[in-house]
């Protein structure tokens, strides 16, 4: 397996980690280069021109969507008569298989605070949330102790630097939904609503947390703010072997004999990944299928294993790069119950606002299970099929139920047969047809 060295030059975000794994707090990370990046920006350059160095930077958002992190900046408003405006850090990290902001969160948690610290001075924000998962207690622990260093040491507060600029930061754990992964959702939980998506437009740039302008970004984003305002903008391009700018956290976890994330170039290729940082898979077993970035990514196989991994590269095999942290499966795993796992995950994190989302899922599931016990009906693949269309992207009010559906639509694409030899067992089955409502005593 290989040996990462790690620097400032090219592993801007994991350098500052030391080999024991004890948190870099705020006299190691100062000690090491932290907040120059901040006192940089507030002393010498312009909301205006930071946003620009991050659009140039080109930076996408790391929460898996990749939107254009400058954009995304440059959509909020910049209407003078609107004093108050946030910053919402999505920290709700829910994705199957997914940690790589716990850990960054966990080990070096000045480097977000920083990100969050120039990010707000671009946006003219002075209050700024981090939405937290709530099972994340360790790291709610140590964003705290981290958030009262930092006020202490006066990044955080009133006139900071002798400037007439206040930064408030608020951490709020939240009640554990998955849904909160969709931007208004997030808002309407911290609002301390039920989560569920809001029409758009209004959207959060204009209309967002109780109101006023809001920008949302994802940890591992912000994360990635302070090296980029300190070595500019080629340097960070130069990180990259692909068109994707810098670098990112990725991983493989599954039956692999290193299991773990690592942060690399975007364009590294997935065999890279697999063999050289996660060793291969375990004595005697082979790569049977992968999912890029999480368990709302489409499943692909070994024949894809040697793409690069970025943006666009993923997307033209047919998934999508998500949040980079892929899943293993090997020869042994049946496809079926694998995707019956995951359905049910999707089915219960299911807001329930939207009919197709909220009725098709656990009809999924109800299928999958029957499959899995052999008691399938002949035309329960079709069925499965023509759920998939249903619940695609379009038909649902939020991206919920298409990134739930993509492992099932892609395991059936790629593994039909065991989809179908589920089914042999239905031919001698007497099944009960039952058309239209029936009262409960003829059932």
């Amino acid at each position: 397996m290989k040996k990462i060295l790690r620097t400032s030059e090219t592993h801007p975000l994991t350098w500052w980690l030391n080999e024991n794994q004890d948190v870099v707090w705020i006299k190691e990370y100062k000690k090491k280069g932290g907040y120059l990046a901040f006192e940089k920006a507030i002393k010498s350059i312009a909301p205006s021109e930071i946003i620009k160095i991050v659009k140039d930077s080109e930076l996408r958002g790391r929460g898996g969507a990749g939107f254009y992190t400058g954009v995304k900046w440059s959509l909020m408003s910049t209407d003078e008569n609107i004093n108050i405006r946030y910053l919402l850090c999505n920290a709700d990290e829910m994705e199957p298989g997914t940690y790589k902001d716990k850990f960054l969160m966990e080990k070096i948690p000045h480097q977000l605070i920083e990100g969050i610290l120039i990010s707000s001075l671009a946006l003219r924000v002075s209050r700024s949330y981090i939405f937290l998962r709530g099972e994340y207690i360790r790291a709610e622990n140590i964003l705290r102790q981290a958030i009262s260093e930092a006020k202490k040491y006066g990044y955080i507060g009133n006139n900071v630097f002798g400037s007439n600029l206040s930064f408030e930061i608020f951490l709020h754990s939240g009640a554990g939904r998955y849904i909160c992964g969709e931007e208004t959702a997030l808002i309407n939980s911290l609002e301390g609503r039920r989560a569920n998506p809001r029409f758009k437009p209004p959207f959060p740039a204009s209309v967002g947390v109780w109101g006023k302008p809001t920008c949302i970004n994802n940890v591992e984003t912000l994360s990635n703010i302070p090296p980029i305002i300190l070595n500019g903008v080629q340097w960070y391009k130069n990180l990259s072997k692909s068109l994707d700018t810098g670098t990112k956290i990725m991983g493989f976890s599954g039956k692999v004999k290193n299991p773990g994330l690592w942060e690399l170039p975007f364009g590294i290729t997935a065999r890279e990944i697999l063999e050289d940082y996660a060793g291969g898979m375990n004595d005697g077993l082979t790569l049977k299928a992968w999912q890029p970035g999480g368990a709302s990514t489409e499943f692909l196989t070994y024949e894809h294993i040697d793409i690069p991994m970025d943006f666009s590269s993923v997307s033209r095999a047919g998934s999508r790069l998500g949040t980079a942290l892929a899943m293993a499966v090997d020869n042994t795993v049946n496809m079926v119950s694998l995707v019956r796992n995951i359905e049910e995950f999707f089915s219960r994190e299911s807001c329930g606002w939207c009919t197709p989302c909220r009725d098709g899922l656990p009809w999924i599931v109800f299928i999958l299970r029957d499959l899995e016990k052999f008691k399938g009906h002949k035309d329960d693949v079709k069925l499965l099929e023509e759920l998939c269309y249903r619940l695609g992207p379009g038909k649902t009010f939020c991206a919920h139920a298409p990134g739930a559906i993509a492992p099932l639509r892609s395991a059936i694409k790629y593994f039909r047969q065991e989809f179908d030899s589920c089914l042999e067992s239905s031919q001698i089955i007497n099944i009960k047809f039952i058309k239209g409502v029936q009262p409960n005593n003829k059932i």
